[in-house]
């Protein structure tokens, strides 16, 4: 008889170990499931913004003002390589600009030109009118 207890005795304990084993697979695979699940409700402007640097979310707005469905292609497919990891660096305003350009996108930026006069920056026009100006009264 105590034979047959120490036989049901050790299936007890082997299906215990089984169930353990289950239990802590379904936790582990609900723990990467809920993990994947933001990343994969990211819109794809989202994660084109956190990897732009110095000017580039400028140029992205004047892209989407300018050429708004083919502005849109360019992200989700920029979206696609920085999540899957062929981008990694940060993308600044003249890379992102040049990007549009060799695509046959020409963004059209606002563009300021400042001179300093008298120990200020003043814009290229305003000192271009003031100089006209200067010479009206000689």
């Amino acid at each position: 008889m105590s034979d047959e207890d120490s036989e049901l005795e050790r299936l007890k304990a082997k299906r215990l170990a089984e169930m353990q084993q289950n239990i802590s697979t379904r936790q582990e695979i609900e723990k990467s499931t809920t993990n994947l699940q933001p990343q994969a409700t990211k819109h794809p402007r989202n994660i084109l913004v956190e990897h732009l640097g110095f000017r580039g979310l400028e140029v992205l707005r004047n892209a989407e003002l300018q050429f708004p469905t083919d502005t849109k292609m360019v992200v989700e497919k920029l979206s696609e390589l920085i999540t899957s990891g062929e981008i990694n660096e940060t993308i600044d305003g003249g890379k992102l600009l040049s990007l549009f350009r060799s695509i046959g996108l020409n963004i059209r930026m606002e563009t300021k030109i400042n001179v300093e006069q008298d120990g200020k920056f003043v814009s290229l026009s305003d000192k271009l009118s003031n100089h006209s100006s200067d010479d009206g009264e000689e």
